[in-house]
């Protein structure tokens, strides 16, 4: 074989190949999509944690399932752990004790499921911010962000229900507030709670409930999503960070094989390697330290998983001010509020934000190029707010071990957490505004100044100056994708005749104008900026040298 020529696969192979080509016409698909390009950057191999997290989850989940007991009979536990020997409990409770002390591997096992878990939920949470925070929600994205909303929304219900399944002290606590949320329901609260429980709570019928959900029904409906995500993905690619040669028609990255290929296998077993460190080494869930649920049983000290800990802190800030009867039925609101309503909030929010901006800001183009954050100034304080609000109540879930801890009043700590909530939010919106701005303002200097070289030069006259030097075309096309991102200025209210814009008749006409111009006020232009333009006055190296 001469070396122009490529090696030749086995002659079987060969066969093979050529007879399911002959008949599904595979060969030119699959070198299409093999030769797919992807764009190259750290933050998109978050999604990639949280994908690799949910294949290990349902890994480890089968495994589980084998051994799990899912039931509420009554039962005295006789294994291995002595000091809950001869202690009356449910089968679910003994059958992950069985699991945690009998199985061999089981505890590891059980340990990996639940960082796994909690490790899904957090790259899907840093995953959505990335995406919130660059703009690449918007269009042709839209739908794709919906299933993220989606996925988002129901990985945290399906991160409750297996919570809840081992049926020990704080998963029964758990699954009390569960039921809590359900009768502050007007109406039909109670009907709720009796179909879910099978009766009074917590009668025999919610563990075996809990965990349909939670092996079936609920994975299906993520296994569907994350499919249908990643299929979209694949068709309209990552967006880009701004850089040479990458525009909104034109991707610069890795071929999906070999290159990107390799790199996302060999992450795979980075993302397990790190859980499987921490269920090694860090415990975590040690149902056997808490013992079994019974209705009159309560401890202190106890914390939800962390995607859970906002609603904790939403149900301990809101007061009861606000309750009423309507007809004889009770409406608690300090219940119902922030039990549902700060989650219809936040998965509201989510889901309406990309056409909000998208009708505020009139933007309708295809974005296949992300933004820099500090280009949409807005949108990024927005962000924040909400992470700060988010972080707010987070805090709040654990206002009891902060009293404790440091030796506070509750009623002080629940007060400050309340004034927080309110005043925290809009502080960190303006300051983070505040900041994109600046940054905004530096980055025009250095696309007309060039970069301060920190070289002191003293020239003939006695004069120190600083040399500015040139920005490299890196730099320079980072720089210069402000002018092209985001929405730059308030659509016009007249035509040239003076004739009022249909756009901006009526009320909601009158409310996007206003919208979009604060929106868009402060943004400082790019659009009349030369890259170094104006280097000879701030002192070039060229012009330093010629005196």
């Amino acid at each position: 074989m001469s070396d122009n020529q490529a090696p030749q696969a086995p002659k079987a192979l060969r066969g093979i190949g050529n007879y399911i080509d002959d008949r599904f016409h595979l060969a030119k698909i699959g070198e299409k999509n093999l030769r797919k390009v992807f764009p190259n950057h750290w933050s998109f191999m978050l999604g990639e944690i949280a994908l690799y997290s949910f294949i290990i989850l349902l890994l480890t989940g089968v495994f589980l399932t084998l051994w799990f007991n899912p039931s509420m009979a009554h039962t005295t536990y006789e294994g291995s752990y002595e000091r809950l020997r001869g202690v009356g409990m449910s089968e679910a409770y003994a059958s992950t004790l069985h699991i945690t002390f009998d199985v061999r591997g089981g505890l590891l096992i059980r340990q990996i499921h639940h960082w796994a878990a909690l490790i899904f939920v957090a790259s899907l949470v840093v995953h959505m911010l990335r995406v919130f925070f660059t703009g690449a929600f918007r269009k042709p994205r839209e739908i794709n962000w919906l299933i993220g909303v989606g996925i988002f929304s129901l990985a945290i219900v399906e991160g409750l229900f297996g919570y809840s399944l081992p049926d020990d002290l704080p998963s029964g606590m758990g699954i009390r507030i569960f039921q809590g949320v359900l009768l502050a329901i007007p109406v039909i609260g109670t009907y709720l709670s009796f179909f879910m429980f099978g009766g009074e709570f917590p009668g025999e019928a919610i563990i075996p409930r809990l965990y349909m959900l939670h092996i079936l029904l609920l994975p299906g409906i993520l296994l569907a999503l994350i499919a249908a995500h990643f299929m979209i993905l694949w068709y309209q690619k990552h967006t880009q960070y701004p850089g040479p040669n990458r525009t909104e028609k034109q991707v610069v990255g890795t071929p999906m094989f070999p290159g990107f290929a390799i790199k996302a296998g060999g992450f795979f077993f980075f993302t397990f390697a790190a859980i499987a460190g921490l269920s090694a080494f860090v415990q975590i869930n040690p149902i056997h330290l808490f013992g079994p649920f019974t209705p009159t049983s309560i401890t202190s000290g106890l914390q939800p998983d962390w995607y859970m800990g906002f609603l904790e802190g939403s149900l301990r800030l809101f007061p009861d001010w606000f309750d009423f009867d309507i007809g004889g039925y009770a409406v608690v609101t300090g219940v119902l509020i922030p039990g549902l309503g700060f989650m219809g909030l936040l998965f509201g929010g989510l889901a309406v934000y990309p056409f909000l901006e998208a009708w505020i800001t009139g933007d309708k183009r295809a974005h296949n190029v992300a933004d820099r954050p500090r280009n949409a100034p807005v949108r990024t304080g927005l962000g924040v707010a909400g992470i700060t609000f988010y972080g707010v109540l987070w805090l709040a879930g654990s206002n009891d071990i902060l009293s404790h801890t440091f030796q506070i009043s509750l009623y002080t700590t629940t007060w400050v957490f309340r004034i927080s909530l309110f005043v925290a939010p809009v502080l960190a919106f303006i300051i983070t505004k505040r900041i994109c701005l600046g940054l905004q303002r530096r980055d025009r200097a250095t696309l007309e100044h060039g970069y301060e070289s920190g070289t002191i030069t003293q020239l003939p006259g006695g004069e120190f100056v600083e040399v500015h030097k040139p920005s490299s075309p890196e730099t320079v096309e980072v720089l210069q994708s402000a002018k092209y991102q985001g929405f730059r200025s308030v659509p016009p209210t007249v035509d040239a005749n003076g004739v009022e814009s249909p756009a901006a008749r009526g009320l909601f006409g009158k409310l996007r104008i206003r919208l979009a111009h604060w929106y868009t006020k402060d943004n400082v232009s790019f659009e009349d900026v030369e890259p170094h333009a104006h280097l000879h006055g701030a002192h070039s190296e060229e012009k330093v040298g010629q005196h």
